[in-house]
């Protein structure tokens, strides 16, 4: 197929390629995920929002789309960029292509990129802005156009529901109010088959609310972009400190060491894939987890927080894992839902209704720390 695409980079790095789907031009900060399968998940992923999703492995679109596997109502990235598309899927599951879907949400796809060569780019020079544009838009130009496009900051506001939603579970044990900040449908369904009822709501419910519909536990979700942009949840969690269970995942994670005085930072490249190994300090297990951020919690700044690691990854030692020494609270990075998986930290969710039981039986969260 003949090139009339373009990737160019704001250090001025050009990528060559044949558009699909949608064919507007986009600005977007350019990751990679080395996940083989769940590009509908990935996509569908409200975590991906302004990114422009670089696949590592080589063939995407091979198994279509099917309406059961969305993780949200949006499509979220800014652009998808391949090696190879394929737009005539084998699957008996499948009711359209995945270009089919980015052209009905409007996002610009690339493909016949180098790949492994915009990978390493990444991974040595780090994260960067580009332009998704037509092959003859001078380079000169496109780096002006990524230098005066204004870096957003009001994702979660963008992908949080407007209202409260509540999803009931078969045999309900437990009450958990979810706060959504980008969340993944999967959540629900693990909150619910593990006997919770889920009140799903907007990222900027008050503590007085969130308390008025009577919660045995709060979720955390996962969410794009700087933690530091929701100081609206950061304040909502610290006035709920010590009042419920929670439990973080993702962003939930990073807001909750936010809440307790921790620190954050943007790694270099980000984790984004199916294939980090996590260890548990606790109990010395290795799980294989999936993963999609940008930002991590600063393991030096948990000194006198109450906060304690859990978890690191194996990759390059960073916080994967806190809990509290004084409240019922405890928080992943990585992503223990995950579908198609790999679904090694599924327990965390049982663990969860665990610490809600232990809290419920002792009168409360202050007491629970005690047993």
């Amino acid at each position: 197929m003949k090139s009339d695409r373009k990737l160019v980079l704001e250090d001025g790095t050009g990528f060559v390629g044949t558009g699909f789907a949608s064919r507007k031009d986009t600005v977007c900060e350019v990751v990679f995920n080395t996940s083989l399968t769940g590009y509908q998940e990935i996509v569908s992923d409200p975590s991906y929002t302004d990114q422009g999703v670089v696949m590592s492995y080589p063939l995407i679109g091979n198994y279509g789309i099917n309406s059961d596997d969305h993780e949200s109502r949006l499509i979220a990235p800014a652009a998808l960029i391949v090696r190879d598309i394929c737009d005539a899927p084998s699957n008996f599951r499948s009711e359209k292509t995945l270009c089919d879907l980015l052209l009905e949400a409007d996002i610009p796809g690339l493909a016949g990129v180098d790949t492994r060569r915009l990978v390493r780019s990444i991974r040595d020079t780090g994260t960067r802005r580009a332009l998704l544009t037509d092959i003859d838009m001078p380079v000169s130009k496109a780096v002006e156009i990524i230098k005066n496009s204004p870096v957003r900051h009001d994702a979660v506001k963008r992908v949080s529901c407007a209202v409260r939603q509540y999803y009931p579970a078969a045999e309900a044990r437990f009450h958990v109010v979810a706060i959504d900040c980008g969340m993944k449908t999967n959540i629900v369904r693990m909150l619910n088959a593990y006997g919770c009822s889920v009140t799903v709501v907007p990222y900027d419910t008050d503590a007085i609310r969130i308390l008025s519909l009577s919660p045995d536990g709060l979720f955390i979700s996962n969410g794009p972009g700087d933690p530091e942009d929701v100081p609206e949840v950061i304040e909502t969690l610290r006035a709920l400190r010590g009042k419920l269970p929670m439990f973080g995942i993702c962003l939930g994670h990073q807001l909750i060491a936010l809440a307790y005085g921790a620190r954050t930072y943007k790694l270099k490249f980000g984790h984004r894939g199916g294939n980090h190994p996590v260890k548990d300090l606790l109990t010395g297990k290795i799980g294989m987890t999936s993963q999609n951020h940008s930002y991590a919690v600063k393991e030096d700044s948990l000194e006198g927080t109450g906060l304690k690691v859990s978890h690191i990854n194996l990759l390059d030692n960073t916080v994967e894992g806190l809990y509290s020494t004084e409240d019922p609270v405890f928080s992943v990075q990585y992503h223990p839902e995950s579908a198609p998986g790999p679904h090694d930290e599924c327990g965390l969710f049982e663990k969860f209704t665990e610490l809600m039981g232990k809290c419920a039986r002792n009168g409360g969260s202050k007491d629970a720390k005690k047993n």
